[in-house]
């Protein structure tokens, strides 16, 4: 056997020994070789270096390949920490100076916010001079009633105490001429009705059942006095819807409420004056002037001219559909889009007023499409409903007279609570409010004394003054602004209710 010689590397550079296949172990030939000679393993990919070499001696890499470089990265491991660590400490140091120079400036905020808010003890005793100077006047006009009373509302009062006597003495004296100075009144009330409500945006209200029944009476003593239908009907509707109105709706005899006494004119002076037409005539004058009425009068039972119960509550309704259709298309139905931007109507009103009574939910609990036609069927039935004692009112001249003196006592009843609630209270809020302000700031300067501190020199901060005086604070202190304290507000001064307001309705 050929003994193998050393080989010569290969010219790629790579220092290898190889072997041929059929060469035998230097173990099985028994000749000795040099121990440090390898055995190659599989030679890598050409082209394609590796500093990390395969060796089947070693699990690992050998120490002898450890660099330099390893061993000092190793080393500088504590360093990265320490420098780590010093910036968190700087990061968390910036962070509280920031948080400390931030709630310092926001403390010297509420501080100088604080010593604005707390003036002087002179700017304190100036401005509560200003303010009991300005209660004292508000006491003084209202006493005198320069704010309260005009002199158009001076007119309406005594126009109303002296139209109070003149129906009484028409009534007693001469009822045929009642009926002419009912006319009068319309003629004068129903125009300033018209404008007063035009200018507030009320005037669809004039389209009311009340205002129709006024032009029905008419329309029945100067152009149909002889059709006993169209008074008949004049008569249900007037004693019957007009005159539990003034119950229904709180009218009220303010006389130096114009915009109350026309409410109150329109609901009775219908019935008043029907009354005298039927009750008060001579029959000789009622018979030439009224022979409709002296016909029904007159009239016994089984006559055509004799009207029931069913006939007046039939003949009453033609009219009362008359109006409810024309309503229904003239004011709902053509100015529906001014409705629907915001302007008041009758059905509009009730729907808001009766929202949490039991008939007002009923009917909101409804379509949208079917209230207002719930709406009309309710207010028929209504009507017919306050028709059932009109055969009383016209057969007795007792009981029709007993009842306008029950529904006029009903008014000046309303009237009274008016005067007493609006006048009389408005005095008294005025005077406790005054009383109030100044047991405020005498609360506040005994504190001040007892705790000695004074009452114009600002704390350090808002805590110190809780602090120093327990009871004493901002909220005791009372405002110094040039506003009027809402707890006190007088109704109907300085913004507060008025009186159409604290009855809660708005008359119609």
């Amino acid at each position: 056997m050929t003994e193998p010689g050393p080989k010569e590397p290969p010219s790629d550079g790579r220092n290898l020994a190889t072997s041929n296949s059929n060469d035998t172990p230097p173990s099985a030939s028994g000749d000795s070789y040099d121990s440090h000679a390898y055995t190659a393993s599989t030679p890598p990919t050409p082209g394609a270096l590796s500093r990390n070499n395969s060796f089947s001696d070693f699990d690992e890499q050998p120490i002898e390949r450890l660099t330099m470089f390893d061993l000092l990265e190793n080393l500088a491991l504590p360093q990265r920490l320490e420098k780590f660590h010093h910036t968190l400490t700087q990061r968390a140091s910036r962070s509280q100076e920031r948080i400390k120079t931030s709630s310092q400036q926001a403390r010297e905020r509420v501080i100088e916010e604080w010593r604005r808010r707390v003036p002087t003890s002179d700017e304190q005793l100036d401005r509560y001079k200003k303010r009991m100077r300005r209660s004292v006047d508000r006491l003084s006009k209202l006493w005198q009633d320069s704010r309260s009373v005009t002199l158009w509302e001076k007119f309406s009062f005594i126009a109303g105490v002296l139209n109070i006597f003149i129906c009484g003495y028409l009534v007693g004296a001469h009822p045929e001429l009642f009926h002419y100075w009912y006319t009068v009144q319309l003629a004068y009330f129903l125009p300033i009705r018209f404008y007063t409500y035009r200018k507030k945006g009320y005037h669809y209200f004039l389209a009311d059942l009340c205002y129709f029944v006024n032009i029905l009476v008419v329309t029945s003593i100067y152009i149909f006095p002889r059709s006993k239908r169209v008074f008949i009907s004049a008569y249900c509707l007037a004693f019957g819807n007009n005159a539990i109105a003034i119950a229904m709706w709180r009218n009220s005899l303010v006389f130096h409420s114009m915009d109350k006494i026309v409410s109150l004119f329109i609901h009775i002076m219908p019935c008043v004056t029907l009354h005298c037409l039927v009750h008060l005539l001579p029959a000789p004058y009622q018979k030439e002037h009224y022979p409709a009425i002296h016909a029904i009068v007159t009239s016994t039972k089984g006559s055509p001219e004799h009207y029931t119960l069913p006939q007046m509550m039939f003949w009453a309704s033609w009219p009362y559909a008359v109006w409810q259709l024309s309503y229904h298309f003239l004011i709902s139905v053509r100015r529906r889009d001014q409705i629907a931007a915001g302007r008041p109507t009758s059905f509009t009103w009730l729907r808001k007023s009766f929202a949490n009574v039991w008939i007002g939910r009923i009917v909101l609990s409804l379509p949208d499409a079917v209230q207002e036609p719930a709406y009309m069927f309710i207010q028929y039935a209504y009507a017919l409903l306050t028709m059932l004692p009109c055969p009383l009112w016209f057969w007795s001249r007792w009981a029709s007279g007993l009842f306008l003196a029950s529904v006029f006592t009903w008014s000046v009843w309303n009237g009274a609570t008016y005067y007493i609630d609006v006048f009389g209270n408005r005095f008294q809020k005025e005077l406790a409010a005054l009383k109030a302000d100044v047991a405020k700031w005498q609360t506040a300067a005994e504190l001040a004394a007892q705790n000695n501190v004074p009452l114009g020199s600002p704390p350090l901060s808002p805590g110190d003054l809780d602090a120093k005086t327990p009871g004493l604070n901002e909220k005791t202190i009372p405002p110094l602004d040039e506003a009027v304290d809402k707890e006190h507000a007088v109704p109907g001064v300085d913004g507060g209710l008025t009186g159409d307001e604290l009855e809660g309705k708005k008359d119609i």
